[in-house]
């Protein structure tokens, strides 16, 4: 019986033309994948093709569902000039890519280093839970979490000489208090989702891990599915139970 390929061996044959387009550098992906399949186990590791389905439906979040994304559920912005009007997205985005907080080209995460992703944390606006999908993928990167919540930590505390900047450019009250205890629960254990939450791949890493293995596994299959009408870019083709 022939083994499985892994996903870091896979790309050593042949890259399809769509995955260079869709995830731009497949092979760095391909290590990533190998990376979750060490921590989260093979059996939870989607093969590339569905990876590409996964940064296809955060694409389509982004085009039709963007209230989702750099808002806030439970404080206002900050009461000065400078949040207020980067409260206005169209003017906060260069300033988050001048910064390296947003990466747009990278839309699962996994090609971004350690340190971007803490670039990231650190200046964009996650509502709620959505610190956990980041946490997640910087637990597969040793140290790096205490990186995060160093760094946090000097942000809420003002050590930091830029804290006040990013305070204005995540624009919200209480963002980097609410991302230290988020890191403080992650790193010792405690729950940081709801059921819900934990269950929704806009939130957690783990379940867009989870939603893109339920998904058609070669893009033939993906097209018959789509043609026929089973196929949704929000909900895919069918989910896994929680």
């Amino acid at each position: 019986m022939t083994a499985e390929p892994s996903p870091s061996t896979a790309l050593q044959t042949t890259v399809p033309w769509h995955a260079r387009l869709v995830l731009l550098s497949p092979n760095t992906v391909a290590q990533g994948l190998a990376r979750i399949a060490s921590v989260f186990g093979a059996e939870r590791c989607p093969n590339l093709w569905q990876v590409e389905l996964g940064v296809m439906r955060m694409w389509w979040r982004l085009l039709f569902r963007s209230e989702t994304v750099g808002t806030c559920s439970d404080h206002p912005p900050r009461a000065n000039l400078r949040s207020r009007v980067l409260n206005w997205r169209v003017f906060r985005g260069p300033f988050l890519l001048w910064e390296r907080a947003i990466a747009p080209w990278d839309m699962s995460g996994l090609l971004s280093s350690p340190e971007r992703i803490v670039r990231h944390l650190l200046g964009a606006h996650h509502d709620r839970a959505q610190f956990g999908y980041d946490f997640e993928l910087l637990r597969m990167h040793p140290g790096w979490l205490d990186t995060l919540e160093a760094r946090a930590a000097a942000v809420v505390t003002g050590a930091d000489p830029r804290a006040d900047w990013l305070r204005d450019l995540t624009v919200y009250e209480q963002y980097h208090e609410n991302l230290l205890r988020s890191i403080q629960a992650f790193r010792q254990g405690d729950p940081i989702y709801t059921p819900d939450e934990a269950a929704d791949p806009d939130i957690s890493f783990q379940a867009w891990l989870d939603w893109c293995s339920a998904q058609p596994a070669t893009p033939a299959q993906w097209w018959a599915a789509l043609r026929s009408g089973r196929y949704d870019f929000t909900q895919g083709v069918r989910m896994p139970t929680p």
